[in-house]
């Protein structure tokens, strides 16, 4: 199984990202998880982590319905910014509505769009699509 350096999510909903790391935990080919309450801090963070591309994340866990920045509003600041580094970036909601799914095919930094709850054989997944 491939081994993921760091990924980050980026969700206001703290049992949620309780639970993905703890699962994400089970899987063992993650190093580091950062959480993120809303788009905005996890921007930031890209700016200061750009001067130091190992800092980077390898995926991406994305909520689209969150206080400050939404994800929606985080994709269009993301796709701004030029990174020497591939990152998969999944949505992860808890949204079945089709705009929502048609409008994320439009981004093209997005891999997929996974409906919450997400387990374990989601997370070994994204873990072994991942190309870095």
């Amino acid at each position: 199984m491939n081994k993921i350096n760091t990924a980050w999510i980026i969700d206001d909903d703290k049992i949620l990202t309780y639970v993905l790391q703890r699962i994400m935990g089970t899987v063992d080919s993650f190093a580091n998880i950062e959480i993120f309450p809303n788009g905005k801090e996890a921007i930031n963070q890209l700016a200061v982590a750009r001067k130091n591309p190992e800092s980077l994340p390898d995926i991406i866990l994305l909520d689209l319905n969150m206080p400050v920045m939404d994800g929606w509003q985080f994709l269009d600041e993301f796709e701004k910014i030029n990174l020497d580094k591939k990152i998969s970036l999944y949505i992860v909601s808890s949204s079945i509505d089709t705009h929502d799914h048609n409008k994320a095919k439009k981004y093209k930094t997005v891999a997929d769009f996974l409906i919450k709850p997400i387990g374990k054989k989601q997370i070994e997944q994204m873990v072994e699509s991942h190309q870095p």
